[in-house]
């Protein structure tokens, strides 16, 4: 189209307040510049954090983002990850529950980026924190200060994040030179109200416990509310770690003692990620980035029987 021809086109689309059909666009080009987000729980101050860095970062390059929420559960992921196709998104950046969805992207074409945890490897890229080290950082500080019955709250071990904790835990206690032992570590859901619960029963199975630590602010959450209804006290009776520092952590008295993930950066980096990808700057080859965990101490922790 010829300049004068454009610019009278233009100023009768302002004219009559005409909006560019999107949908159309993207019919033509084949992608529109959506870029699907897929997280566990919207809940979750973890998950909201994330999302939020994921859409600053891609609202920066010009791109928005669709926002799905699966709960945790499989069929409702693989249900999103057909709405993203439908959707004709660009990328999608998703926590997997299972490796389905992300292997259905995979197969229709569309670059895909796993946060948090990494279930499909070798098949998109992933951006993860260092889960182990902080783990072992959690669990060496309560060993430091004298504890050695440490009560571990896992999450679903299908998941590389609990695998990684647990794992981090092992490895403390065996640089310590304290045994492992299975009974110290009841399997729960991510839910508070299961996190209560087996915290109830590991302290009713070894009431020699000193120390627990819950390896998600979800299960922290459930931990305290069991002590507290219990009537103990965190430091005094039970000390309390927790992984993932959100912001009521730092609002109870005490303050609970956290492994604290980039979560922002997370965020930030999974975007820039498939942005990279998007624009065909990225290696060839699936990348995962691992960003390092902080420990942050504060009142919830102290030497057994203080």
């Amino acid at each position: 189209m010829a300049a004068p021809v454009r610019e009278r086109v233009q100023a009768v689309a302002v004219r009559i307040g005409y909006v560019p059909d999107a949908v159309a666009r993207s019919l033509r080009h084949r992608a529109t510049r959506a870029v699907g987000v897929l997280i566990s729980d919207l809940r979750n101050p973890f998950y909201a954090d994330l999302a939020a860095a994921v859409e600053q970062r891609l609202r920066a390059r010009g791109y928005h983002m669709i926002l799905a929420n699966s709960d945790g559960l499989a069929d409702e992921e693989e249900a999103a990850a057909t709405l993203f196709q439908a959707s004709r998104v660009a990328g999608v950046i998703l926590a997997p529950v299972t490796a389905l969805a992300t292997r259905q992207l995979v197969d229709a074409g569309v670059a895909v980026v796993e946060v948090d945890r990494q279930l499909a490897p070798g098949e998109c890229d992933a951006v993860l924190v260092e889960n182990e080290e902080g783990a072992r950082m959690a669990t060496g500080h309560l060993l430091e200060i004298g504890h050695r019955r440490i009560g571990l709250l896992l999450g679903e071990l299908e998941w590389q994040t609990a695998t990684e904790r647990l794992a981090g835990y092992r490895s403390a206690l065996e640089l310590a030179g304290v045994p492992f032992d299975e009974s110290l570590v009841p399997r729960s859901s991510f839910t508070a109200a299961d996190a209560a619960r087996m915290t109830g029963e590991l302290l009713d199975r070894r009431p020699d416990v000193t120390a627990i630590f819950a390896t998600s602010n979800v299960l922290a959450e459930g931990a305290i509310a069991e002590i507290q209804r219990r009537g103990r006290r965190i430091m005094t009776d039970l000390s309390l770690v927790a992984f993932d520092d959100v912001p009521w952590m730092r609002l109870m008295q005490p303050a609970i003692s956290a492994v604290a993930q980039p979560t922002i950066g997370l965020g930030r980096t999974a975007a820039e990620l498939l942005l990279d990808r998007l624009d065909a700057t990225a290696p060839p080859e699936p990348v995962v980035r691992r960003l390092e965990t902080t420990l942050v101490l504060r009142g919830s922790t102290a030497p057994p029987g203080r």
